[in-house]
């Protein structure tokens, strides 16, 4: 029989509605802001690229426009549109209408898939003020449209007419598609208040897809400013370890290892690389589904890479050379990059949640360490330089662990020995509850001045900097606390740092980097940036670090003064004041180069009073592509950054 008449109707399994999607859809999609939004567009697209998993599909086509609508479409084979046996209505509606209806429940109409064809599109449907649903099968056109999940009228459908040859052009190969499936809906704008597509999060997660699924075409067309960007991946996650090392110094070649378990159905692809970093990246999916909280098969990986590491420095008795140090797990992951791709039958799948961010299906666990194990052994032993460069790099992070427990207890005693816990610079406040506490890093002395003496001392604490700090991204540990300025903020902050960072310690749930409004304050900022990223990556993933927004004009006109952030925020006063017939030559306009040239009643009123100040919380939507704009700027590879300040040089604003 052929392949393509088995996707049929009576795949479609019915369980429930919809109506608790638009009661509680944080259950569905995660949250109702823009990432949840944006969890909608990636359902629907992983609904296509299911079809190019199971070899139906070759081009997915995605389009955003200025009012918010997406549209996405495939070549596959067409959502079934035929009667559904049970539900007596068409199979589409049944798909976009009952949640937990869908063809992956079993394996009869995908063997391996991301999602479940029903919950995706249903839910996004019931959350959307609009839908439309083309589908291109047995040739004709079927189509149908919905209001926040209920259909506006039965499927309609009309002939196909013959199209011209399929030729390449602006949207890509085999335009228009034969069969397929093209949906078109608006995010409810009462469910998602105030939120647009991001296009760099598009992009990136495209990207992705691209990485995970080799032969298959992502064509994305932004129409708000008629871009258009074109992926296609031949050698899979090998090209994904490659992208995500560019910006790193090489320490092995890329490795690669694949096995599969015929008897479950269950494939894994793993790729890695070690490189001269500090930190640990490991990307985990599963049937393109991203798992940002990992999962049975990280697990399995990591107890694997584990054993094979301890076991060949025994066999090849390498310890002896460096007096018993002891390795932990994070001294091996150290510098590690890290792709873990597996794929199995979708009906078996256990996520811990609809967001799916966290396998847990127990059977993967043995599987993935077994096939990693084996491949690991026999590429170590195979590969006995690669191997020693691994190690030296694994014995090295072992020794700056201990170099840096050993700073940071030495520190702790110190502070008993003196009775002081806390660094001499710091200006602490009288709150002892830290979710109504925040600390304030200060560019320089006389900003700190100003700001110790302009604060509301209750809740406010000022930590001033001695102007740069160490660039964290080129530093261990050990070197980390020794640093004078990061290790008396490290104490202030008083919830350890690293692996021992514990936030129910935390004194303070803002940290706030309040620095000057040019370029060396932009710096300063930047380094600071890093400096969490890398070692309280938490503290900024739980909503606890901000950048203050100083003003950078303060504009005097008769007796009225007013603060004004941004040089678009003080073209348009000025302009306010011309069409009300203001003197221009009487406006006076005075450009504040650093925090210092505010008196500490102005710095109040504009930068620390929460009634008045502009704070932008720091947050991290893309960690893989954080890391790899961190290694790229704050990196010791120097071709990256230079063709980054190249590219972007005509976007930059100097204020000389």
């Amino acid at each position: 029989m052929d392949k393509k008449q088995q996707y049929k109707a009576e795949d479609i399994q019915i369980l429930e509605g919809l109506e608790p999607v638009r009661k509680r859809p944080g259950m569905y999609i995660g949250s109702t802001d823009k990432k949840g939004m944006h969890h909608m567009l990636f359902e629907i697209i992983d609904n296509s690229v299911d079809e190019a998993l199971a070899g139906f599909a070759r081009n997915v086509w995605i389009e955003i426009f200025p009012d918010n609508k997406a549209s996405i479409e495939d070549d596959g084979r067409g959502i079934p549109v035929g009667m559904h046996p049970k539900a007596k209505v068409s199979a589409l509606e049944v798909t976009m209408t009952k949640l937990h209806a869908g063809g992956k429940f079993s394996s009869k109409a995908y063997k391996v898939s991301g999602g479940l064809h029903g919950v995706g599109a249903s839910v996004v449907n019931a959350l959307s003020q609009f839908m439309r649903v083309e589908v291109k099968r047995d040739g004709k056109l079927y189509w149908q449209e919905y209001k926040q999940g209920n259909p506006l009228a039965p499927i309609a459908n009309k002939p196909i007419k013959q199209s011209s040859p399929e030729k390449l052009d602006w949207h890509g190969l085999n335009w228009p598609p034969k069969t397929g499936t093209k949906t078109i809906f608006v995010p409810d704008s009462s469910t998602f208040k105030d939120a647009v597509w991001d296009k760099s999060l598009i992009i990136n997660t495209l990207r992705e897809r691209a990485f995970l699924i080799g032969g298959v075409y992502f064509h994305f067309f932004d129409h708000r400013d008629q871009t258009q960007y074109h992926f296609y991946f031949d050698s899979g996650i090998r090209s994904m370890i490659s992208y995500l090392t560019a910006n790193k110094k090489p320490l092995t070649p890329i490795i690669y290892f694949s096995n599969k378990d015929t008897s479950k159905n269950m494939e894994i692809e793993i790729s890695l690389q070690y490189t001269e970093s500090f930190g640990e990246n490991i990307h985990s999916f599963v049937n393109v589904i991203k798992t940002q909280d990992g999962g049975a098969h990280v697990i399995g990986f990591r107890a694997a890479l584990s054993r094979v590491v301890l076991d060949y420095i025994k066999k090849a008795n390498i310890n002896s050379n460096h007096k018993k140090i002891e390795i932990g797990g994070e001294d091996i992951r150290e510098g590690l990059n890290a792709v873990i791709f597996l794929k199995m039958p979708a009906d078996n799948l256990q996520f811990e949640s609809q967001t799916k961010t966290k396998l847990n299906n127990p059977e993967v666990q043995p599987f993935v360490y077994q096939s990693t194990k084996k491949a690991l052994e026999i590429f170590l032993e195979e590969h006995p330089k690669t191997a020693r460069a691994i190690l030296e790099k694994i014995f090295l992070a072992a020794r700056a662990r201990a170099a840096a427990k050993a700073a940071r207890e030495a520190i702790v005693r110190k502070g008993a020995l003196e009775g002081f816990t806390l660094p001499g610079k710091l200006a602490d406040c009288q709150s002892k509850n830290p979710i109504e506490s925040e600390i304030y890093i200060v560019e320089g002395d006389s900003a700190g001045g100003s700001a110790k003496q302009g604060r509301d001392r209750r809740f406010q604490a000022i930590l001033p900097l001695g102007g740069k700090i160490l660039n964290t991204e080129r530093a261990s540990l050990d070197k980390v606390i020794k640093f004078e300025e990061l290790k008396d903020l490290t104490i202030a902050l008083g919830a350890g740092i690293g692996e021992t960072l514990n936030l129910d310690k935390l004194r303070y749930h803002r940290t706030i980097i309040m620095t000057d409004a040019d370029v060396d304050g932009a710096h300063i900022t930047t380094l600071l940036l890093t400096f969490f990223f890398r070692y309280f990556r938490p503290l900024i993933t739980a909503g606890y670090l901000y950048i203050a927004i100083p003003p950078l004009y303060k504009l005097t006109h008769g007796k009225k003064q007013i603060y004004l952030y941004s040089e678009e925020e003080k073209d348009k006063y000025i302009k306010q004041l011309k069409s009300q017939g203001a003197n221009i030559d009487k406006i006076h306009i005075q450009r504040y180069k650093g925090l210092g040239e505010m008196n500490p009643h102005q710095l109040w009123e504009t930068t620390m009073n929460p009634e008045n100040r502009l704070l932008k919380r720091v947050s991290i939507e893309d960690a893989d592509q954080a890391d790899k704009v961190f290694s790229m700027l704050m990196g010791e590879q120097v071709p990256p950054r230079k063709r980054f300040i190249q590219t972007h040089a005509k976007f930059a604003n100097i204020d000389i």
